[in-house]
């Protein structure tokens, strides 16, 4: 019983589900937008027993461990380059901390034995029939399946089609994020380097393999933009404008922007969706309950993909009743994580130059970093169902 199901998304949440539904004898076919898979792309970090007991029961400690980054401790300067503050590695990063292109790539390895793969489509149509979904694609002809699962981010294409439109369920926090790769041009060494005026902060950081490159990052306190999400240029010109007039070393690490191969940019906002799950269509990752960053999606979607899997083949693929019991598990978990989004662009970017100066101030003296270190060890946790592995891998 419904073992045809459709996974939009391609980056995390979509490869972790994919695994496991074929793990539990279901055959899904995973649609994603970009004509590839995605490269690259910032830190994501695993941290806490759920996070590492999801990895675990994948076999993936090791090939994570193997591409890990190490963590990458942090500097503020001022405009002069003078130290204000420094910061450890573990300060940010989890007990694993991989590239989010990395961890793509093995997700997406582990899960082809047992998923189809369409890259450079999406959906345009969602049609509920009694036995299942008719779904239209933007370039391919229209299929049938009997369940779709949306794992396609904070701005879920799926969740607007079957939960109405976006501003009904992301709210935005205040701030803009974007990184981008260059070369190294401080010739920096492990970790990274930033500075702040007032709603700004520019940073850049030391590629962990590759020592002649690096990213940048840089967040911004704006309120909500209207800018096309397609649009490379058009966002260049909005983080241009953004840190227009700044000294230190942001003339120099804008200049690369032009050239950079691949931008993300995007809102720091948070989704908050009632319900899950409507009919035949569910919602899992960051579409469900994403934060853009610090609310530690990356873990929650590959904890939620386990789940989810596992509730429908425990459930026999009885959707109803599998869609329940995975959002009443998994709902209070998910909001924990989330939380810790709300902070983090008042924390990089304080609105005030007093904000920044008692930043720096406090999380200079040991004893308040150190408090702080063992809070960001204290990650929301989950009871996990060890469940059974039903149907062998269905192949393709």
């Amino acid at each position: 019983m419904n073992r045809n199901v459709l996974v939009s998304g391609a980056s995390i949440a979509g490869p972790a589900l994919a695994y496991w539904l074929g793990h539990h004898g279901f055959r899904p076919t995973v649609v994603e937008l970009a004509p590839a898979l995605r490269q690259g792309g910032h830190a994501v970090d695993f941290r806490g027993e759920t996070h590492l007991t999801v990895l675990e029961r994948m076999g993936l400690i090791t090939e994570l461990r193997g591409v890990q980054t190490g963590g990458s401790p942090m500097r503020f300067v001022d405009e002069l380059g003078r130290t204000l503050l420094r910061l450890p590695a573990e300060f940010a990063g989890g007990e694993i901390e991989v590239l989010r292109g990395d961890l793509a790539r093995v997700l997406y390895e582990r899960s082809l034995p047992c998923a189809e793969y369409i890259f450079g489509d999406s959906i345009t149509g969602l049609t509920e029939t009694s036995s299942g979904v008719r779904v239209d694609f933007q370039h391919g002809a229209s299929r049938d399946f009997d369940l779709v699962i949306g794992a396609d981010g904070l701005h879920s294409n799926v969740r607007r089609l079957a939960f109405g439109p976006e501003e009904n369920h992301v709210s935005h926090l205040g701030y803009y994020a974007a990184t981008w790769p260059l070369p190294n041009v401080l010739g920096l060494g492990k970790g990274s380097i930033g500075y702040n005026v007032p709603g700004r902060f520019a940073s850049v950081g030391a590629d962990p393999r590759d020592p002649a490159r690096a990213g940048a990052f840089f967040v911004f306190a704006a309120p909500e933009l209207s800018y096309h999400r397609r649009d490379p240029e058009q966002q260049k010109r909005l983080i241009a404008d953004a840190f227009s007039g700044l000294g230190w070393e942001v003339p120099r690490l804008l200049g690369t922007l032009d050239q950079a191969p691949d931008l993300y940019f995007d809102s720091i906002s948070r989704a908050d969706v009632g319900t899950w799950s409507t009919g035949r269509v569910c919602l899992v990752g960051d579409a469900a309950c994403g934060a853009t960053i610090g609310g530690m999606g990356t873990g929650t979607a590959v904890v939620a993909a386990y789940v989810l899997a596992g509730e429908l083949a425990r459930a026999q693929g009885d959707h109803r009743v599998a869609f329940a019991r995975y959002e009443s598990r998994l709902h209070k978990y998910a909001r924990g994580c989330q939380s810790g989004g709300e902070r983090t662009g008042k924390f990089l970017a304080p609105g005030t130059a007093a904000g920044i100066r008692l930043r720096n101030a406090v999380l200079s003296r040991p004893l308040f970093l150190n408090v702080m270190l063992r809070l960001g060890q204290k990650v929301s946790s989950v009871a996990l169902p060890d469940y059974p592995t039903g149907s062998s891998h269905v192949s393709r």
